[in-house]
């Protein structure tokens, strides 16, 4: 067990205080890394939602401030709470697509709904943690692998409505206008990441949208003129959405998301205590889990969403080698201050559509590319790994090819699988438990969609072949037509020469 700071022998590298203006510092980059993420959610599902720009100035506010004290929470902690180690929290991709369904849900209660999901979902996964490592087992790669590249998949509908430009009922929607100023953000992020330093390039997102804004800006399309209406400094009003409602239906829905969120956080919270080479044991671990379930349940009252660590985070960690956890304190610090002020919140939501669009084809690409990644270190060789994630990914693209597939069922139904993100989840843990737990009746033949071990040739053999040479009905022959012997080794280990078909190997 890890033992707290005062009673260590040996100080904890996290532990290190770097002084004030070096955590102002270093604490901002935290900032500007997370930044573009934290206040896509809230624009994403603002908009889903029909709110009025100040309204979702409020909500991006409202994000900002509850990531803050989230982040406060897991890096210095509270007993029980908090595994105090250098991590963001802020608001979790991994619900978006799923409160996105809720919102369009006859059945889903709205906004309101939407917030009781989180806290209710949350609560349980806050319940759970205590036997969460017993049933990770039950997320391995193969799944959460699958739910990263479905949420990025998910996503990609709504980058199409922005850069076309959001409303679809405007006449500019779809203009050559609008898809041009997102391709020239879209240009603008490829550009800064080939071309800019490290730090430029980890900000790129975040800059392409400040020059895509002052180019629409220059151009006319876009307006600042509502920036200045309602007040510059505010706290957040708990409740403003209205009380949160709860309905079943949601509930199960969001549970799914939770589970991917423990999963992701308790991945993040091994990672970085890998990365700064300190101790991580099930006490600490759990502590971080807590934190991040009591966070995400807390969260709905100020009106933001399910919280998470951050993993692009865990990589700014890496590549700076900087491991104080009072670093990434003070920039809870800073995202608290910036959701004190709403004002903030108004110019990202003036920011035109179309420049959101061009980066969110990166952002959420970036998203499905985590996935992809993840499901690349899944061993495929001699198992039904590839038809699991096959059949996952196909049916979480249903309701995304075909938005009314399910217009017919209940529902209650309808809420649960019209995300893609809960469709591909729940198939993808039914058909890891069906074929790689419960393996009575599994087949000892491979299957089709079974990838087999790699054919290897030695050198030496293919350095023996000639100009000329041929294979027919199994055979080799020389340029000449004559046949070659193939010699195998016989139960004594000596060369034999053997005539038999080489198709039958």
């Amino acid at each position: 067990m890890t033992t707290s700071p005062s009673t260590s022998p040996t100080k904890r590298p996290e532990d290190e205080n770097l002084g004030l203006g070096a955590n102002l510092a270093y604490g901002l980059q935290h900032v500007l890394t997370m930044y573009g993420g934290i206040v896509a959610v809230p624009l994403i599902l603002g908009q889903a939602a029909g709110l009025a720009p100040a309204e979702i100035g409020i909500l991006i506010a409202a994000s900002l401030f509850a990531g803050g004290l989230a982040t406060l929470l897991q890096t210095l902690g509270l007993p029980f709470f908090g595994c105090q180690l250098p991590l963001v929290q802020g608001v979790s991709f991994a619900g978006v697509a799923t409160m996105g369904a809720i919102l369009s849900s006859q059945d889903g209660g709205g906004l309101p709904g939407v917030l009781g999901a989180v806290m209710a979902a949350s609560l349980i996964g806050f319940l759970i943690t205590p036997v969460f490592s017993r049933i990770t087992k039950f997320f391995p790669p193969l799944v959460t692998g699958i739910v990263i590249t479905t949420i990025g998949l998910t996503l990609m509908p709504v980058a199409a409505r922005w850069v076309m430009g959001g409303n679809s009922a405007s006449p500019e929607f779809g203009s050559v206008a609008n898809i041009g100023l997102a391709a020239l953000t879209f240009a603008i992020v490829l550009l800064l990441s080939k071309l800019g330093s490290a730090t430029i390039s980890r900000l790129s997102i975040l800059l392409a949208m400040v020059i895509g804004t002052l180019i629409a800006w220059a151009l006319g399309m876009t307006d600042f003129s509502k920036v200045a209406e309602g007040p510059v400094f505010a706290f957040p009003t708990p409740f403003h959405f209205g009380m949160p409602t709860f309905h079943i239906a949601a509930i199960l829905s969001m549970c799914i998301v939770i589970m991917v969120t423990l999963v992701e956080t308790s991945a993040d919270i091994l990672a970085v205590g890998e990365i700064i080479d300190t101790k991580v044991d099930s006490k600490r671990l759990g502590n971080g889990l807590r934190a991040d379930m009591a966070s995400s349940i807390l969260a709905p009252i100020f009106g933001s969403f399910t919280q998470s660590a951050f993993a692009q985070n865990v990589g700014l960690v890496a590549v700076t080698g900087v491991k104080s956890r009072y670093v990434v304190a003070t920039g809870g610090v800073i995202l608290v201050v910036l959701g004190l002020l709403p004002i903030m919140g108004r110019v990202i939501a003036a920011v035109p559509t179309p420049v959101l669009g061009g980066a969110g084809i990166v952002l959420f690409g970036t998203v499905a590319a985590s996935g992809i990644r993840t499901l690349a270190t899944v061993n495929y060789k001699n198992n039904v790994n590839l038809i699991i994630v096959a059949a996952s990914l196909g049916f979480g693209m249903i309701p995304i090819a075909a938005p009314t597939f399910y217009h017919h069922f209940p529902s209650w139904f309808e809420t649960i699988f019209h995300s893609g993100i809960s469709s591909a989840a729940i198939m993808a843990i039914l058909l890891n438990l069906i074929f790689n737990h419960f393996k009575t009746g599994n087949s000892d033949q491979q299957s089709v969609f079974a990838a087999g071990y790699e054919r290897t040739i030695q050198y030496s053999d293919i350095s023996c072949l000639r100009d000329g040479d041929y294979f027919k009905d199994g055979k080799l022959f020389d340029a000449d037509g004559n046949e070659v012997p193939v010699m195998e080794l016989d139960e004594h280990g000596n060369q034999a020469p053997r005539r038999k078909a080489l198709a039958e190997h």
